[in-house]
């Protein structure tokens, strides 16, 4: 019987036309599943599923999503995201949250890495999810010879925009996304090149574990605050009161940007 499925050009490209239509006819593609994002069972008999591939260094896992929780498309994980990915799929088996460092796309030395840190920031009473990135050496720009710090630059030509009173909403910036799957933050999402689908512009590890009342706000608002900083603005702060209070100190500084970013998936 054919499935009710999303099957995106990204997803057909990786697995091949033949394997996108037999699961299309419903060959290959359970009726019932659990979503790959929510993890609550999904029919694709009776609503509109996305295929989500996980592809990792080797291999390769095939996942389903209902289509409202997050677009069929392609998630470039490393292998033991992977691994991890198979786990909850299968089943098996603080309140600032940190996700290892990971290298930027925009840093020319090899020293410079991306620090994530998760957590809930009050702006005019609502509590709103937010991502803090704060690379840990200063970020010059690619093909530079210099050795200042143009990371808050490069973001601005991105679209981040400086944060001078936090208790402002900072603007939305198209095209860019916030990916959870399974629950876990997994990627922050650029436009890709020429209109192309979007690519990573930080990506876990391993994916980073947010707490459920993140989770919920983000759920709420469909939207989550990234705001970043120069290298040793921020440091480590395992309380969202002091989170709050490092970037208070950054935005006074002049060196805090931030965007308002879509939530893709729950």
């Amino acid at each position: 019987m054919p499935r009710m499925l999303d099957v995106s050009q990204d997803v057909r490209a990786e697995i091949g036309d033949e394997e996108a239509d037999l699961l299309l006819a419903g060959d290959n593609a359970p009726g019932s599943y659990d979503c790959t994002s929510c993890r609550t069972p999904g029919d694709s008999e009776q609503e509109r599923t996305s295929t989500v591939l996980f592809v990792g260094d080797e291999t390769a896992v095939l996942a389903f999503a209902h289509a409202t929780c997050i677009p069929s498309q392609v998630v470039k994980v490393s292998e033991t995201q992977l691994q991890g990915a198979v786990r909850s799929i299968t089943g098996e088996g603080a309140d600032a949250q940190q996700a290892p460092p990971v290298p930027p796309v925009a840093a020319a030395p090899e020293q410079a890495v991306l620090g994530i840190t998760s957590g809930l920031v009050l702006i005019q009473g609502d509590l709103h999810p937010a991502l803090v990135v704060e690379p840990t050496a200063p970020v010059v720009r690619p093909g530079s010879t210099g050795t200042g710090d143009d990371f808050l630059q490069l973001l601005t030509e991105q679209g981040f925009l400086p944060v001078t009173d936090l208790e402002q909403v900072p603007s939305a910036l198209p095209g860019w996304s916030v990916l959870l799957a399974m629950g876990q933050l997994h990627a922050i999402l650029q436009p890709g090149t020429g209109g192309g689908s979007p690519v990573s512009w930080w990506q876990a590890h391993q994916p980073l574990h947010v707490t459920d009342g993140w989770r919920t706000a983000a759920n709420k608002s469909h939207t989550v605050l990234v705001c970043a900083a120069p290298a040793g603005s921020i440091g480590q702060q395992g309380r969202e009161d002091l989170l709050r209070d490092a970037l208070e100190r950054a935005a006074m500084r002049g060196a805090l940007v931030a965007a308002a970013l879509p939530l893709a998936g729950t």
